[in-house]
């Protein structure tokens, strides 16, 4: 309700309005809360809060598609992908992983996977925290200095284990630079009011409020709303919220996620990985020091790519059918941010089809746009 959905919430809390770039103009598109205990999900077993990671979320996230494809199975057929942000870079790779185990295993196909599309993505430890302090430094937000302090005294490889004191001190003193701004999007406005209006004030898909997480948090626990929705809420503890605090203990959660993207490669599947350029948390450096990593041959070099005649963003595509996209001017949530640019790059996904490389060739006849 703040990204790529149908709707929008007004601020009043209480009313919708219509997303005209969400994807399901490109798609047929299956939410799926997870893991157990994030937002209307539960478990029965409330011990089960205490056991989450990594793999158990996979095996469930496998058990909920296979029954849902029992229970529709005219989609049981179709070209099948997953997307995601954030740390659904590593959900969406292990869930693409277990699919392909199954299919192997079985020896047919189960889930017609084809594809996943990341963005944001906590992808390698290692170099999504090293890329993370790089970006403070070129994005003006703290000094050269405290970065070359990291960089030296700071080792963020798995077995690094404890830290210096010169590292903390120096990572310390990034964090009073950073306080006072939205790090999900370097450059947004602030939320100043956690209130609901009494009237909606004028709502606009482009230009996203900052302050929607309030609206949505109200309209999803509007008991109507809930109703409407069928959401089992005499099984919860907690109100529906934007982050769970219900889960305790994560058992497992591997320093790196890129053997999985090879794995797929490998396999067949499109594989695309994308950047907002705006995100300070899993920023566009972090990104592309992670892809490095797969020291993959380039084959189509680095260039703009366009919608409605401005540079979309940039993009690389390397050998193995992996496509890396840049999305201009967009934060951590590509969708909030640039919604014509991210149902634009969704398309050209699904499509398998190189995004436009210069103005006016190749660019989508956009939804309202």
């Amino acid at each position: 309700m703040q990204e790529l959905g149908p709707f929008r919430v007004r601020s009043d809390g209480k009313t919708l309005f219509k997303n005209k770039f969400s994807w399901n103009y490109a798609a047929n598109v299956l939410f799926l809360e997870s893991p157990a205990g994030v937002g209307y999900s539960y478990s029965n077993t409330t011990s089960d809060y205490d056991k989450m990671g990594d793999r158990i979320t996979a095996a469930d996230n496998y058990l909920f598609l296979v029954n849902w494809l029992e229970r529709f199975p005219e989609y049981k057929n179709r070209p099948f992908y997953i997307s995601g942000e954030s740390y659904a870079g590593h959900y969406v790779p292990q869930l693409a992983h277990t699919i392909l185990h199954h299919n192997k295993k079985a020896n047919r196909t189960i889930i017609n996977l084809k594809g996943i599309i990341i963005g944001n993505a906590v992808i390698n430890d290692e170099t999504d925290e090293r890329g993370m302090y790089d970006y403070f430094a070129t994005h003006a937000l703290v000094p050269d200095r405290v970065v070359s302090q990291i960089q030296k005294y700071c080792d963020f490889s798995p077995k690094a284990g404890n830290q210096s004191s010169e590292c903390n001190a120096a990572v310390d003193a990034v964090d009073p630079n950073i306080d006072n701004i939205n790090i999900y999007n370097i450059y947004a406005p602030l939320c100043f009011s956690t209130n609901v209006t009494a009237r909606p004030k004028k709502a606009s898909i482009l230009n996203f409020d900052p302050c929607s997480d309030y609206y949505v948090y109200a309209y999803l626990n509007r008991p109507d709303v809930q109703a409407a929705i069928h959401a089992n809420v005499t099984k919860l503890t907690h109100d529906w919220e934007p982050c769970s605090d219900i889960i305790g203990n994560w058992l497992d959660s591997p320093s790196t996620i890129l053997p999985l993207l090879q794995e797929f490669m490998a396999n067949g599947l499109r594989v695309w990985v994308f950047s907002g350029d705006t995100d300070g948390r899993i920023p566009v450096t972090s990104t592309k020091y992670s892809l490095d990593k797969l020291k993959l041959p380039v084959k189509t070099n680095w260039h703009p790519w366009f919608l409605m005649g401005e540079v979309g963003g940039y993009t690389e595509v390397y050998e193995g059918d992996l496509t890396f996209v840049t999305v201009r001017d967009a934060g951590h949530q590509v969708p909030s941010f640039q919604p014509a640019r991210g149902l634009s790059l969704i398309k050209h996904f699904l499509d398998g089809t190189p995004l436009p490389n210069r103005s006016g060739v190749g660019e989508d006849t956009l939804k309202g746009a």
